[in-house]
C-alpha cells in the first residue's frame, strides 16, 4: 500500500471514530503509537473533524454572540494546531529523505507532501459528509441526486490527489524534486507580532 493510500485510511479510520460520538470535546481514541507519522496522522484529521464541527456550529444564526466568539477564539487555537501538525509531517519527510541527493535538475514542488495530505485529510471529512446527504432520509430525491453527483467527484478527486501525493515523494526520493519545511509564521496568532496584542498605534 501507498503512503497517500494508507494516510487516507487512517483519515477515513479517524473521521469515522469522531462520528461515533459527534462531539466537539470528545478526546481523540487515537489507537496508533504515540510518536509514530500514523498517530499524527489519525490526531491530524481528528482535529480537523473537531473544527469542521465547530464551524457548522459556529453558523447557527441563533447562536449566542458571547458563545460565538469562545467558538471563534477555538477555531483560531485549532487552525494553529493543525498548521504545527502538518509542519511536524513535513518534519518527518524531510529526516525521510534527508540523505537524498537531488539532482542538478531537481525542482521543488508548489507545496509541501504534508500541506497536500492537509487537502486529503479534509477531502476525508467532505466525502463522509456528502456521503451522509445522498443518504439523507429526510431529503428529497432531487437533494439527493444532486449530492451523489458531487460525491463522485469527490471520489475522482481523492483518486487524483492519493496519485500525486505518491507521484510527489517517489519524485523526493528519487531526487526529482526536494522540499523545504517552511514555518507557516501566523502572524495574527502572535502577541509580537499582531498590532492589535501588542497594542501598537494605527
Amino acid at each position: 500500500m501507498t503512503f497517500a493510500q494508507k494516510a487516507f485510511n487512517i483519515f477515513e479510520e479517524a473521521t469515522n471514530a469522531y462520528h461515533i460520538t459527534d462531539n466537539v470535546d470528545a478526546p481523540s481514541p487515537n489507537p496508533y503509537e504515540r510518536g509514530s507519522v500514523d498517530a499524527v496522522l489519525f490526531d491530524k484529521n481528528w482535529v480537523d473533524a473537531v473544527q469542521w464541527h465547530l464551524e457548522d456550529i459556529i453558523r447557527d444564526p441563533e447562536i449566542d454572540p458571547v458563545e460565538a466568539l469562545a467558538l471563534k477564539r477555538r477555531i483560531d487555537r485549532s487552525n494553529q494546531v493543525r498548521t504545527d501538525m502538518v509542519e511536524e509531517i513535513d518534519t518527518y519527510f524531510r529526516s525521510l529523505y534527508g540523505g537524498v541527493k537531488p539532482l542538478a535538475d531537481a525542482t521543488i514542488n508548489t507545496e509541501s507532501p504534508a500541506w497536500a495530505l492537509d487537502r486529503l485529510s479534509i477531502l476525508a471529512l467532505k466525502i463522509y459528509h456528502m456521503r451522509a446527504e445522498v443518504e439523507r432520509d429526510d431529503a428529497d430525491a432531487a437533494h439527493r441526486d444532486r449530492c451523489a453527483a458531487r460525491l463522485a467527484v469527490l471520489d475522482e478527486q481523492r483518486s487524483d490527489l492519493i496519485s500525486a501525493i505518491d507521484a510527489l515523494l517517489n519524485d523526493i526520493e528519487a531526487g526529482r524534486k526536494y522540499m523545504k519545511v517552511y514555518r507557516q509564521m501566523k502572524m495574527y496568532n502572535d502577541p509580537a507580532t499582531n498590532p492589535v496584542l501588542y497594542g501598537a498605534k494605527k
